[in-house]
């Protein structure tokens, strides 16, 4: 503690971050980085594999089902009509009414070559290997561990002339590249985590899934990080896990890493914890808004409460589709087949177009944009068109009904029966809180009792989703911990981290209905939410890397031969705990 408080934060960094690997998997985006390094690498989670099968699936859960039930889309309606009254614009029918006249929208093939790098049209993944630059054809187009796998590989060597001229198709692609391959390719798409959990289906097996994390991850510490398999023995990894996971999925994850990736040690972190040291707070609501899944938890003084934990089936990737049905519904959407089920380059526009346009604010938004149509490995068109209503979307967070979710099958029953927490053991903590003691909270308190004996036992997992908007959430979430001095606390200390969290006005919007979903008997009457020290992206990811380097006894760090010959027994002691002497370490670090 004495060195934690005379170092510098940038030499620490250098002295322990150069072999701490931290890995942060998400649904549909994986952030992977050396400690080193100010951000790490950030590309979509999934990857499209060759294959001959006839007849070919273009992405591998595409037989899901994506139509919405009337009464769905009633419930729909009902609630963008409630968002248009909160946002003094036109309800839904009375805009197609009002708006009877054409709109103007062509295709613009010549395309402006002032338009801005946002209304660039993606283009189609070259499927190829590349052509090797050596004298040794065979010996470059082999290199083991890299994505560029020739199918062809195990040719005679009577067939280098063959060999050098032929292009070869790659054998698996993985990243943004993977979403920019034609459905006419002989390619399937495979996304191995799905709304917050292993995607596993009878469409897409567990041992399927575990093999395209393994291999994603591979070619991202090989291509990516430069980490080849013979030196992975020196370094160590940091697993920072989001809440949704249960203890079966983040054991499959540590065998990845530990027993596949060959790290020498890992650790488990959460996602919601993290977030907190990677800002520099103690205590905070922390509401993590990603692209499938959003997610509420609060921390207090370093120790995540868990049963304050809150999860909702939406997230960016929501609000894109949203976008998509908004514009066709007035109109405004060129008559192109955009299909974001069988045509992942569309999800990547609308992701781009939502990113770019969408923001909450009172009145109508309008924006005059270029909307591309892919068709079938042919050049992307350009459409210009005015897209309206772009305020709508965003909103549908607090309205949820607006954000009809496609529909995925649950993993088998068996998958859940595991009765091992793999994470802290907050219930069961050793230190009770300080500040309780000396208020005289808790008289009867001594040293060495368990931390949480007011708290009921965390619920089985798999963990139960709600059905309500953001707002509620994060207010049910706060005020079930029961403590007026710590709601209160909370409340002025929200959190918004995740690529949602970029949204303009979305700030003052929480803090405008979070205040409105506090019911009126609750002396509360301040809600603020903080600004965040770095980019929402990133921030568990940089808590990972704090809590990483700052870890000096590495007790719940889990080592490599004890895994593979033991595994996690109960009662072993290797778990990661939270801890008050892991918190002062990080408070110090951060405030050095």
């Amino acid at each position: 503690m004495d060195y934690l408080k005379t170092v510098v934060p940038s030499q620490l960094v250098a002295e322990r971050g150069s072999n701490l690997v931290i890995i942060n998997p998400g649904s549909a985006n994986i952030r992977i980085g050396l400690a080193s390094q100010d951000t790490p690498v950030n590309i979509p989670h999934c990857i499209a594999r060759y294959t001959n099968q006839v007849p070919k699936r273009t992405v591998q859960d595409q037989m899901l089902n994506s139509q919405i039930t009337t009464a769905q889309h009633m419930e729909r309606e009902k609630a963008y009509d409630i968002i248009a009254s909160l946002l003094k614009i036109p309800f839904l029918d009375e805009e197609v009414a009002h708006n009877s006249f054409p709109r103007k929208m062509g295709r613009v093939d010549g395309y402006n070559p002032q338009s801005s790098r946002k209304e660039t049209a993606f283009s189609w993944t070259d499927l190829y290997e590349k052509e090797p630059t050596s004298s040794l054809p065979l010996v470059s187009s082999t290199n083991e561990g890299t994505a560029n796998e020739s199918l062809d590989q195990h040719e005679g060597a009577n067939s280098m002339e063959l060999i050098s001229s032929k292009p070869k198709l790659r054998q698996f692609i993985c990243g943004e590249e993977a979403l920019k391959i034609s459905p006419t390719e002989p390619y399937c798409l495979r996304r191995p985590i799905r709304r917050g959990h292993l995607n596993i289906s009878l469409h897409y097996p567990m041992q399927q899934v575990i093999e395209d994390l393994h291999a994603i991850w591979d070619w991202i510490l090989m291509e990516k990080l430069h980490i080849p398999h013979i030196e992975r023995n020196m370094y160590s990894a940091i697993l920072v896990v989001p809440e949704t996971f249960d203890n079966h999925e983040i054991k499959e994850m540590l065998s990845i890493v530990l027993r596949d990736l060959r790290f020498s040690s890992a650790v488990v972190h959460q996602e919601g914890l993290a977030a907190v040291f990677g800002n520099g707070l103690s205590t905070a609501c922390v509401v993590n808004m990603g692209a499938q899944v959003t997610t509420v938890i609060c921390i207090e003084d370093g120790v995540a409460l868990p049963t304050t934990e809150k999860t909702l089936p939406f997230g960016g990737e929501d609000i894109a589709r949203c976008l998509l049905w908004t514009q066709r519904h007035h109109q405004t959407w060129p008559q192109i087949r955009t299909d974001i089920l069988t045509k992942p380059i569309d999800l990547l526009m609308l992701n781009r177009l939502k990113e770019t346009y969408c923001e909450i604010k009172e009145g109508e938004l309008d924006a005059a944009a270029i909307v591309h149509s892919y068709e079938d490995g042919m050049p992307a068109g350009s459409h210009k068109t005015r897209l309206t209503a772009l305020s709508v979307p965003p909103m549908g967070l607090f309205y949820p009904m607006l954000l009809v979710p496609d529909v995925y099958p649950p993993p088998p029953r068996t998958w859940f029966h595991d009765y091992e927490d793999m994470l802290e053991d907050t219930w069961h903590m050793e230190f009770p809180r300080r500040s309780d003691i000396s208020d005289g909270l808790y008289p009867s308190m001594n040293i060495g009792l368990p931390m949480w004996d007011s708290y009921p036992i965390f619920a089985a997992r798999p963990k139960k989703e709600e059905k309500v908007g953001l707002a509620e959430a994060i207010t049910s979430s706060i005020l079930s911990t029961g403590r007026i001095d710590l709601q209160r606390k909370l409340f002025c200390s929200i959190q918004l981290i995740g690529g949602v969290a970029l949204t303009g006005g979305l700030i003052p919007a929480v803090e405008e209905r979070v205040l409105h979903a506090i019911p009126s008997n609750e002396a509360i009457d301040t809600v603020e939410v903080l600004q965040s020290r770095t980019d929402p992206n990133f921030v568990s990811w940089k808590g990972g890397v704090i809590l990483g380097i700052l870890d000096f006894g590495r007790d719940a760090w889990i080592h490599r031969e004890d895994w593979i010959r033991n595994g996690i027994h109960i009662g072993s002691g290797r778990k990661y705990k939270d801890s008050y002497f892991l918190q002062a370490q990080a408070m110090c670090y951060i405030n050095s």
